[in-house]
């Protein structure tokens, strides 16, 4: 049975959701994608743009993960600098890496526009702010290394940095203008209408409980049928479970957690973000915001451990935005809501391949919009031409982490410690 989607603004401002009924009964497909965030739905919809029999099963219903709860930010690159990348991969993948990261906003825009999805999508930049000037030099080689690569990103010092964000708090900027942003919900549930109009099956309210060879085909057992498929993508990210051994504990589930205002003066929205970029710190926790199509500042930020409903219980991120802005002391907060995310302990993302059938893709540390939606057409090109196939991420066999079962709190542990850092400004 399908949860009701849990209480965010963007569950009363996105698109209608598609019809995705539940599995009814026994199918055969070619594809089985099991998770209906935007890694499942972008490799659903290439994969049936392709001409393959693709099916999506997801257990409540498109976008009810992080895909439709994050900030809104669509961000180019990995969490590593460019030359890292090379360093750890090798020019060759590690080049293709950085290509596809780096152009990963561009298809998601370019997506957007072939699909006519209307998600607010606006292609306003990124801007990464430093609050130290201990951090100066780090966010000049980011640029420095991307603009050896021609990504035209623009360095700000503090004058700048206030000009694009109407507060002191920074004391330099890195304007990437192949960011932006969108409404995270209506983008997944425009994906997919995309891959449901493109043939694929799209089932909601469908979990899968168990996964067993059969044969030479995969048994998908769910409470309302079966699926029997030749592949299967497994794209379940922060909420992945225990279906396929071991594939939970490689990652960290982490909370990540949005607080909305009502829409803001002209004036006042105007002189926090007027060039409206998505912003994030360079903080040991990191803190993101952007101002919607209706003008509300929505304030992102690590969370506690717990899904929460109300602003209220975000009360520090609010404390904050008034630190940076006093005069949203008089406004209201109207939303409060969080979400998982997949964290994986290199911040690269995963790809693992556990049979030569199987593909599971999951952790892109909060960079999940843009990434997640680019590796669509690679793990369905991978899927219907196999491992000779082009690929432009390492793939790697699944690794554990230990002592994983106190990721919870070791989190709390790791978040507290950052802002404790970020607060003294250590």
């Amino acid at each position: 049975m399908r949860a009701p989607l849990p209480p965010s603004l963007y569950a009363e401002t996105a698109l209608p959701a598609p019809e995705t009924p539940a599995l009814d009964g026994d199918r055969r497909v070619s594809v089985a994608v099991i998770g209906g965030g935007y890694t499942g739905l972008s490799t659903a919809l290439h994969l049936a743009e392709r001409g393959i029999d693709t099916v999506v099963l997801e257990a409540h219903e498109p976008g009810w993960g992080a895909s439709g709860r994050n900030g809104g930010q669509v961000n180019p690159g990995l969490k590593h600098d460019p030359d890292r990348i090379e360093k750890d991969f090798g020019t060759d993948l590690g080049s293709r890496m950085i290509a596809l990261s780096g152009g990963a906003p561009d298809f998601v825009f370019t997506l957007v526009r072939q699909q006519q999805i209307a998600c607010e999508a606006i292609q306003s930049g990124t801007l990464r702010v430093a609050m130290e000037p201990r951090t100066i030099a780090g966010l000049r080689a980011t640029g420095e290394q991307w603009n050896r690569r021609g990504a035209g990103l623009v360095p700000l010092r503090d004058e700048g940095a206030e000009a694009f964000t109407g507060t002191r708090r920074y004391v330099a900027g890195l304007l990437d203008p192949r960011g932006g942003q969108l409404n995270p919900l209506s983008y997944a549930r425009g994906l997919a209408r995309a891959a449901i109009a493109a043939d694929a099956r799209v089932h909601g309210g469908t979990r899968v409980t168990r996964a067993q060879r059969d044969g030479t085909t995969w048994r998908l057992d769910t409470p309302t049928g079966t699926v029997r498929a030749e592949k299967i993508v497994l794209a379940t990210n922060g909420y992945t479970d225990d279906l396929w051994t071991g594939l939970r504990r490689g990652h960290v589930p982490v909370y990540s957690a949005i607080v909305a205002t009502e829409p803001l003066p002209e004036a006042l929205a105007r002189r926090i973000t007027p060039h409206r970029a998505s912003v994030y710190e360079m903080g040991e926790i990191t803190v993101y915001y952007r101002l919607d199509q209706q003008g509300r500042l929505l304030m992102g930020g690590r969370s506690v451990q717990r899904e929460v409903g109300r602003p209220e219980d975000l009360r520090y991120l609010i404390d904050y935005a008034i630190e940076l802005w006093p005069e949203l002391a008089r406004v209201g907060w109207t939303h409060g809501w969080s979400g998982q995310i997949a964290a994986t302990t290199d911040h690269y993302p995963h790809v693992h391949e556990p049979h030569e059938t199987v593909l599971a893709c999951l952790g892109y540390n909060g960079r999940g919009v843009a990434m997640s939606s680019a590796m669509g057409p690679e793990l369905a090109r991978r899927v219907a031409e196999g491992p000779t196939a082009r690929f432009d991420m390492p793939v790697t066999g699944i690794r554990e982490i230990p002592f994983h079962g106190l990721w919870r709190q070791a989190v709390q542990a790791r978040v507290l410690y950052g802002r404790i850092r970020d607060a003294f400004r250590l």
